[in-house]
Protein backbone atom coordinates (compact mmCIF):
# COMPACT_ATOMS: atom_id res chain seq x y z
CA UNK A 1 0.00 0.00 0.00
CA UNK A 2 1.38 3.17 -1.08
CA UNK A 3 1.44 5.81 2.21
CA UNK A 4 0.43 9.91 1.02
CA UNK A 5 3.15 12.14 3.29
CA UNK A 6 0.96 14.31 5.34
CA UNK A 7 4.07 17.01 5.19
CA UNK A 8 3.54 17.26 1.41
CA UNK A 9 -0.51 17.42 1.87
CA UNK A 10 0.33 20.46 4.12
CA UNK A 11 3.08 21.81 1.89
CA UNK A 12 0.21 21.71 -0.86
CA UNK A 13 -2.04 23.14 0.93
CA UNK A 14 0.60 26.20 1.37
CA UNK A 15 0.32 26.60 -2.24
CA UNK A 16 -3.38 28.26 -1.99
CA UNK A 17 -4.03 31.25 -1.23
CA UNK A 18 -7.35 33.28 -0.21
CA UNK A 19 -7.92 35.22 -2.82
CA UNK A 20 -8.33 38.49 -1.14
CA UNK A 21 -5.48 37.97 1.69
CA UNK A 22 -2.10 37.78 0.28
CA UNK A 23 -1.34 34.68 3.30
CA UNK A 24 -1.52 31.21 2.51
CA UNK A 25 -4.98 29.44 3.68
CA UNK A 26 -2.63 27.11 6.50
CA UNK A 27 -0.78 30.00 7.81
CA UNK A 28 -4.57 31.93 7.36
CA UNK A 29 -5.45 28.87 10.19
CA UNK A 30 -8.69 28.29 7.62
CA UNK A 31 -7.17 24.07 7.53
CA UNK A 32 -8.72 22.82 10.65
CA UNK A 33 -7.88 19.15 9.97
CA UNK A 34 -6.43 16.65 7.29
CA UNK A 35 -7.57 13.26 7.03
CA UNK A 36 -5.58 10.72 4.74
CA UNK A 37 -6.88 7.45 4.13
CA UNK A 38 -3.99 5.49 2.15
CA UNK A 39 -5.99 2.50 1.67
CA UNK A 40 -8.05 4.32 -0.91
CA UNK A 41 -5.64 7.31 -1.75
CA UNK A 42 -7.82 9.71 -0.39
CA UNK A 43 -7.43 13.13 1.61
CA UNK A 44 -9.99 15.09 3.34
CA UNK A 45 -9.45 18.67 4.18
CA UNK A 46 -11.60 20.42 6.78
CA UNK A 47 -11.34 23.54 6.15
CA UNK A 48 -13.52 26.97 6.73
CA UNK A 49 -12.83 30.63 5.03
CA UNK A 50 -12.50 33.71 5.97
CA UNK A 51 -16.07 35.14 5.73
CA UNK A 52 -19.49 33.18 5.13
CA UNK A 53 -20.80 33.32 1.50
CA UNK A 54 -17.30 34.22 0.27
CA UNK A 55 -18.29 34.48 -3.69
CA UNK A 56 -14.48 33.15 -4.14
CA UNK A 57 -15.45 29.65 -2.42
CA UNK A 58 -15.47 27.58 -5.45
CA UNK A 59 -12.18 28.52 -6.89
CA UNK A 60 -10.41 27.92 -3.35
CA UNK A 61 -12.26 24.70 -2.98
CA UNK A 62 -11.31 23.97 -7.00
CA UNK A 63 -7.54 25.35 -5.85
CA UNK A 64 -7.05 22.83 -2.35
CA UNK A 65 -8.31 19.78 -4.42
CA UNK A 66 -5.89 20.48 -7.85
CA UNK A 67 -2.81 20.82 -5.20
CA UNK A 68 -3.58 18.29 -2.89
CA UNK A 69 -4.12 15.72 -5.56
CA UNK A 70 -0.79 16.58 -7.11
CA UNK A 71 0.54 14.95 -3.96
CA UNK A 72 1.79 11.50 -4.62
CA UNK A 73 0.12 8.47 -4.07
CA UNK A 74 -3.18 11.11 -4.26
CA UNK A 75 -6.05 9.57 -5.46
CA UNK A 76 -8.64 11.47 -4.31
CA UNK A 77 -9.42 14.95 -2.56
CA UNK A 78 -12.52 15.64 -0.59
CA UNK A 79 -12.59 19.11 0.71
CA UNK A 80 -15.06 19.59 3.84
CA UNK A 81 -16.30 23.43 4.20
CA UNK A 82 -17.17 24.55 7.19
CA UNK A 83 -17.96 27.34 9.45
CA UNK A 84 -18.39 26.00 12.78
CA UNK A 85 -16.39 27.43 14.55
CA UNK A 86 -16.15 30.09 12.94
CA UNK A 87 -12.54 31.51 11.63
CA UNK A 88 -10.84 34.55 13.53
CA UNK A 89 -7.46 36.22 13.11
CA UNK A 90 -6.38 34.17 16.73
CA UNK A 91 -6.19 31.29 14.31
CA UNK A 92 -3.40 32.60 12.07
CA UNK A 93 0.14 32.25 12.58
CA UNK A 94 2.50 34.59 13.93
CA UNK A 95 4.26 34.88 10.04
CA UNK A 96 0.69 35.22 8.77
CA UNK A 97 0.33 38.40 11.59
CA UNK A 98 3.64 39.90 10.57
CA UNK A 99 2.73 39.52 6.46
CA UNK A 100 -0.55 41.23 7.55
CA UNK A 101 0.93 43.86 9.56
CA UNK A 102 -0.87 42.92 12.60
CA UNK A 103 1.94 42.60 14.89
Amino acid sequence: MAEINKAEVMDALQECYDPEIPVNIVDLGLIYNVDINDEIGQVEVRMTLTALGCPMAGEVVDEVTMRVQQVENVKTCKVDMTFDPPWSPDRMTEDAKWELGMV
